[in-house]
C-alpha cells in the first residue's frame, strides 16, 4: 500500500478518507495508522505465506499452496478493480508493506439470510493483537454504510473463532443466534460446518463508526 494521500473527503476509520492515486478513486482508504489499497505483485509472496500459517487458517477447511493463494489474490484484485470496492490488500504504512486483507464481500451460497454483503478480514499471525482488524473493518464498515448506501452488513464464522468473533462484537455487531447455520460448501459432518451469523445495520452500533 504505496500512497500518497493528498486528496481529502469523507472521513473514513476513524480519520479522514484518502484516494491514494491522487484521483477521484474510492480503491484506497486510510486511517491514522491503516492503509486499505488494490493488490499488487508484490504481495503475492506474504500473502502466500500467510495462506500456508496453519493458525491463521485454523477456521478454514485447509491451508493454501502457493498456486491456490495466487490465485485467491487475482480473483480479490479483479473484484475490485471491476467494483470499486471488495477485500482490499492491507498495509501498515513505514512498519509492513502488507498484513493481509480486510473488506466486503457479495456473498450467494444458499442460505436464509443471502444473498447479502459480507464483511471479513484475514491477518498475518505477526500483526494480532495490535487492533489493525478491528480499525480497518470499522472503515469498511462506514464505507459500506455511508459510500455504498447498504442497509446491512452480516459477517459469519464458527462458533470456536473467538478472535475474529470479538473483532465482530467490538465494532458493534450482533449475533444472530436464532441464524447459526450450516454452511452448504462444506460437507455434512465437518467439523467447521456450523457458524454463527453476525449483523450490523445501518442506524446500528455508534461503534462501527470508530
Amino acid at each position: 500500500m504505496i500512497l500518497s494521500d493528498q486528496v481529502r473527503g469523507l472521513p473514513i476509520m476513524g480519520g479522514d478518507f484518502s484516494h491514494g492515486d491522487g484521483t477521484t478513486s474510492d480503491r484506497f482508504l486510510r486511517s491514522d495508522r491503516l492503509l486499505l489499497r488494490p493488490w499488487c505483485e508484490a504481495d503475492l509472496e506474504p500473502f502466500a505465506a500467510m495462506n500456508a500459517d496453519a493458525a491463521v487458517m485454523e477456521y478454514f477447511s485447509k491451508t493454501l499452496n502457493r498456486q491456490e493463494s495466487d490465485s485467491l489474490a487475482t480473483r480479490f484484485r479483479d473484484l475490485l478493480d471491476r467494483q470499486g470496492y471488495g477485500l482490499w490488500a492491507l498495509e501498515v504504512p513505514d512498519v509492513a508493506s502488507f498484513i493481509g486483507f480486510v473488506g466486503l464481500h457479495h456473498e450467494t451460497f444458499e442460505a436464509p439470510f443471502t444473498p447479502c454483503v459480507e464483511i471479513g478480514w484475514r491477518l498475518a499471525r505477526a500483526h494480532w493483537g495490535k487492533g489493525y482488524a478491528t480499525e480497518a473493518a470499522r472503515g469498511a464498515l462506514r464505507y459500506g454504510f455511508e459510500r455504498l448506501g447498504l442497509d446491512e452488513i452480516v459477517s459469519f464464522t464458527v462458533p470456536d473463532n473467538t478472535r475474529s468473533r470479538a473483532v465482530m462484537e467490538r465494532i458493534g455487531m450482533t449475533r444472530s443466534e436464532a441464524e447459526d447455520f450450516d454452511h452448504p460448501k462444506l460437507p455434512v459432518g465437518h467439523r467447521l460446518r456450523r457458524h454463527v451469523l453476525y449483523r450490523i445495520r445501518r442506524s446500528g452500533d455508534p461503534r462501527a463508526m470508530g
